[in-house]
């Protein structure tokens, strides 16, 4: 991490304990696109990851983007606001502020139903809307959802398929995808690359190349 990050370390460590446990404060260094300090994770996203910064066009010359909503690995609804950070004037990183805001949803939800009140909020431009976490984290959901299932709960088979199925989509392009994956879902690395070997010899008709 360079020195001008190092700074805002403790900033990260406080906004997500005053808000724990609702808060997750990411740091990203936009020399290196990476990630170098997590608080409060709870994205699963790990230290070193790539930023993805370059893949949507990000502006640098942006101050402040945001608030926009994304979806967390589990379906939580994600409030989110993002600043530019600088140094001599010139930009260095990116701290990303990701608030848990489903148990509101879920008042609001409730008291909306009891009043009959309809509509909701807008749904703001992402960030990382090209994100390949952005897009796993949707279709993990609306596969869970359309199934009537719990991420946190599906069978080693029912994990199979997905993994399949995530595959069709192309989700393992993106690079550590197949990591993110394993940790989403609970499963090795290894397993995730054997499902999937599985599932390519299921599609042309060849023996796998190892057991599940």
């Amino acid at each position: 991490m360079q020195t001008g990050l190092a700074a805002y370390v403790p900033i990260c460590d406080a906004i997500a304990l005053l808000f724990q446990p609702y808060a997750e404060v990411v740091l990203h260094e936009l020399s290196s696109q990476s990630v170098v300090h997590i608080a409060g994770n709870f994205s699963k996203r790990e230290l070193g990851e790539p930023s993805l910064l370059d893949e949507i066009g990000f502006d640098p010359r942006e101050t402040t983007i945001g608030p926009y909503e994304k979806v967390n690995w589990d379906g939580r609804r994600i409030k989110s606001v993002s600043a530019v950070l600088t140094a001599q004037e010139r930009p260095i990183g990116v701290l990303c502020i990701n608030v848990d805001v489903s148990h509101f949803h879920g008042v609001i939800d409730a008291l909306n139903a009891l009043v009959h009140v309809s509509g909701g909020a807008q749904r703001h431009p992402l960030l990382f809307k090209e994100d390949w976490h952005e897009r796993i984290n949707e279709f993990v959901q609306h596969w869970t959802r359309s199934r009537g299932l719990l991420v946190t709960a599906l069978s080693r088979d029912q994990k199979r398929q997905l993994v399949a199925d995530l595959s069709k989509e192309g989700a393992f392009g993106g690079r550590n995808a197949a990591a993110y994956i394993s940790r989403i879902l609970g499963l090795a690395r290894a397993t995730v690359y054997n499902y999937l070997n599985q599932a390519a010899a299921a599609e042309t008709g060849a023996p796998p190349d190892g057991g599940a």
